[in-house]
């Protein structure tokens, strides 16, 4: 162009794209999405338990994953090598356990007449004594016939629990769960990027960064929370084993593994390991020293747990409360049975995250934040 010419005119810009504006009955599709979960839940809780376990241990595994495949080697490889390893741990803990909780059992089944009648030997005097009530039992024909009855008995039972799996679907129930609770571990563990990415893609635009972001916090809060969770138990399994071997208890070793697995349900592990400790010695012993024993090594346990393992191996940076975890596992249980029991972790975490987004968006509100011009 010539100096004494106009410059040519700039194309037009193209005509922006209309915004889309959203209507109420769009967010039908969220609400109707949120009551097929819920109902699915409430009336295929059983169906869903084997699929809702295997993708807690495909969690708990898919980091391992991950670093395997950084490490070349093939994902498929990795996820198999991953599911074989939680299967070597899940059979060896019931190869220790099972056999050592059944002595137990037929200890106890041994040892009923006996307690029965050292109950009654200081109990029938005390409420003659103090309350008029005269109680005179036999417990010299009842040991007599428990011990005679009880190889027979348990013949019986064996005979009939045998029938009722045979002509029933328990026993095909056990086995199926079993067996598909690896194959769901397995596909999930192997596909695990490639349906996240596609859950991802279901959501709305204008919601995938805010979704990222709080997805990314809820798997930050359960991963933290469950790696501290599993130093807890593995300490404290340690610590009730060694404990009640020292103190003298005869099944040390289940009650102690039994108690650090369970510690994971605030509370529970605690009664629970109690309660079984205080069962072994009445069976084992006939002084109070025994019961001492084991009171001071669950009370030191508690005080360990609460005091040092906790605050050090969790600590308050997760922000998890145990009230909150106790709130989701009733709560979720009592709405959707085991299903809602194996749910209750993930919502206690999405419950926080939640909690911290919605506080933090209240302290940047007009409504917290204005000035009281009228003081």
């Amino acid at each position: 162009a010539r100096p004494d010419e106009p410059p040519p005119a700039s194309p037009a810009p193209a005509p922006a794209a209309p915004r889309r504006i959203v209507t109420p009955r769009q967010y039908l599709w969220i609400v109707a999405a949120a009551i097929v979960a819920v109902l699915a839940l409430e009336f295929l809780g059983p169906v869903l338990t084997p699929f809702l376990v295997g993708a807690i241990f495909a969690y708990i595994g898919a980091p391992l994953v991950d670093r395997l495949q950084r490490r070349r080697v093939s994902r498929t490889i990795g996820t198999l090598v991953v599911v074989l390893l939680f299967g070597v741990a899940v059979f060896a803990i019931l190869l220790v356990l099972v056999p050592l909780v059944q002595a137990e059992i037929g200890l106890a089944a041994k040892k009923l007449p006996e307690l029965l009648a050292r109950l009654s030997a200081h109990a029938s005097p005390w409420l003659e004594e103090n309350l008029g009530i005269a109680v005179a039992l036999d417990f010299a024909s009842l040991r007599d016939f428990v011990a005679e009855h009880l190889d027979e008995a348990k013949g019986y039972t064996g005979r009939i629990v045998a029938g009722l799996k045979a002509g029933g679907l328990l026993l095909l129930s056990i086995v199926v769960n079993a067996a598909l609770i690896p194959v769901v571990m397995f596909y999930l563990l192997r596909d695990w990027h490639l349906l996240w990415g596609r859950l991802y893609d279901l959501v709305p635009a204008r919601w995938r960064w805010k979704t990222r972001q709080i997805a990314g916090e809820i798997d930050g809060v359960l991963a933290e929370f469950l790696r501290g969770q599993g130093m807890v138990m593995g300490s404290l399994a340690l610590y009730y084993v060694v404990g009640l071997w020292i103190a003298g208890l005869q099944f040390a070793l289940p009650i102690g593994i039994l108690t650090g697995l369970l510690v994971f349900i605030p509370y529970v592990g605690f009664g629970t390991g109690l309660v079984l400790g205080m069962l072994a010695a009445l069976l084992q012993w006939n002084g109070v020293p025994g019961f001492l024993a084991i009171v001071a090594v669950y009370g030191i346990g508690q005080i360990l747990e609460n005091y040092v393992l906790i605050p050090w191996l969790i600590g308050d940076r997760i922000g998890l409360h145990p009230l909150a975890v106790i709130f989701a596992l009733l709560a979720f249980g009592n709405l959707f049975g085991f299903a809602g029991v194996l749910l209750a972790l993930p919502a206690s975490a999405a419950l926080l995250v939640g909690l911290r987004h919605l506080r933090k968006a209240y302290a940047e509100s007009a409504l917290y934040a204005e000035d009281d011009d009228e003081a």
